[in-house]
């Protein structure tokens, strides 16, 4: 889903009642009223390009199940957590956008520097506070399947035990259901590694890669000098997914599992605490650590290697109408499942989560009465249809809740008609007038910026 986080565009008309010509606000700390969380966290919702999110039901031919779906559903919703997470409307996916990590998360006292998070915070759950700062690294979850063990410490072997502890432990929620729960892992398994066609199968380089790359290769491979019975290679098996699904210390802070190497170049910072911005600064740490005895053209050759494989196709998508109709098409579907066997549940988290989406939706197309930008006309029927499908996914809900299951099941299939013609037509009509185009988008939150304290300014 594409509304993560705390949806700023709530305050649209106020921002864009503000001068709108005002230089490019690169990160967008919150402050005031618009968040129970301390001011100065970061959550990137101004991003206009959003992380790749490949599917490897999709990928083999198939379709995402109603369980995948689900999961996509509860890991986009802060119906799951509870505490000041609810609250400021956080979800798994504030973290993890498009299960990838979030770089430029950062939340006062639960975070050491940008793309950091402390699940023993204070913030968030007091009953697991353990008096200290230790934010570990933002994860990427594509691949999560081959990684196990889970946390950066490896301490949960199951996936399953590991986002029951997330939710109930780290972030105060209710204990979720077991269809909740199954969706979950559902979904995080079903996250792929993008493709990267510098590596053929086995994990080697491909025929393309230059000069640099091989020597690296070669030394990635090479027995460390002091400790023949180690080199990088045999921690991060290329054949394995660059990982050996165990724990080592490696001079950085007690044993930590080891992270894949697969699409890392979108993963930074590094480390399980993130102290490292790029490969050469780790690189430089195992040199001093094991005392490799590294040359200049060696970190050269092997931060070429790890280039290499950390790559992957198309890492980002443009934000869009497309996109997030898609999403509304897929998450919508668990009703078609959910209305006929009366899951009140899980029509209600559907109800929730995609009216959600719609909301934001809207809110991404200016009110008519900004006459600062045009397609007035456009825009109007744009946000008429988005309310309308809202209003819909009420009366389904009240539907079911009543026992009226085939009035539920009429109304779904007006809204699953309205979705997929009628809406994404209206929608692309006004899209050149929404957040959706770069220059309205730019000059909505430069001039929300101007309205919140501290805004533009990067946590240090």
């Amino acid at each position: 889903m594409a509304g993560r986080g705390i949806r700023l565009a709530r305050i649209t008309l106020l921002a864009f009642t503000a001068a709108l010509l005002a230089p490019r606000v690169m990160a967008f700390p919150l402050g005031g009223d618009q968040t129970v969380l301390p001011a100065g966290t970061e959550f990137s919702e101004e991003a206009l390009a959003r992380p790749r999110e490949l599917f490897h039901s999709e990928a083999v031919g198939g379709h995402k199940s109603f369980l995948v779906n689900l999961g996509d559903l509860a890991f986009n919703s802060p119906a799951i957590l509870g505490g000041k997470a609810r609250q400021a409307e956080m979800s798994c996916g504030t973290c993890h956008v498009n299960g990838a990590s979030n770089p430029k998360l950062f939340v006062p006292g639960a975070s050491s520097r940008p793309g950091t998070f402390d699940t023993t915070s204070l913030v968030f759950n007091p009953k697991t506070f353990n008096s200290i700062l230790d934010p570990v690294r933002i994860p990427s979850l594509r691949g999560a399947r081959f990684l196990a063990p889970y946390g950066h410490d490896g301490r949960i072997t199951s996936l399953r035990d590991f986002v029951y502890n997330v939710i109930v432990n780290e972030f105060a929620g209710p204990k979720p259901s077991d269809e909740v729960l199954d969706g979950l892992v559902a979904y995080i398994n079903d996250i792929d590694f993008l493709p990267n066609p510098k590596i053929v199968p086995g994990g080697r380089l491909a025929v393309q890669v230059g000069d640099s790359e091989r020597r690296g290769e070669k030394l990635f491979f090479k027995p460390f000098p002091r400790q023949a019975e180690l080199s990088c290679a045999g921690c991060h098996i290329p054949s394995g997914t660059f990982n050996d699904q165990a724990r080592h210390d490696v001079g950085s802070g007690g044993l930590v599992k080891t992270p894949t190497l697969l699409n890392a170049n979108f993963n930074a910072p590094y480390f399980h605490d993130g102290r490292y911005d790029s490969y050469e600064q780790v690189v430089q740490h195992f040199d001093r650590v094991f005392d490799l005895g590294l040359t200049a053209q060696d970190t050269q050759d092997l931060v070429a290697y790890l280039n290499t494989v950390g790559d992957g196709e198309r890492p980002f998508d443009k934000d869009g109408v497309v996109i997030r109709m898609k999403e509304v098409l897929e998450l919508s579907s668990v009703l078609q499942v959910a209305i006929p066997t009366g899951n009140t549940a899980v029509v209600s988290l559907a109800v929730t989560g995609v009216g959600a989406e719609l909301r934001e939706l809207t809110e991404h197309i200016p009110d008519i009465r900004n006459a600062s930008v045009g397609g007035q006309d456009e825009r109007l029927a744009a946000r008429t249809i988005l309310k309308d499908l809202v209003l819909t996914l009420r009366r389904i809900d009240i539907d079911v809740s009543a026992g009226r299951i085939d009035d539920a099941m009429t109304e779904y299939r007006s809204f699953a008609l309205l979705v997929n013609f009628d809406v994404p037509v209206a929608l692309k009509k006004a899209e050149p007038w929404s957040l959706f185009n770069g220059n309205v988008h730019q000059s909505h939150y430069a001039a929300l910026g101007r309205l919140l304290p501290a805004a533009g300014q990067q946590p240090q």
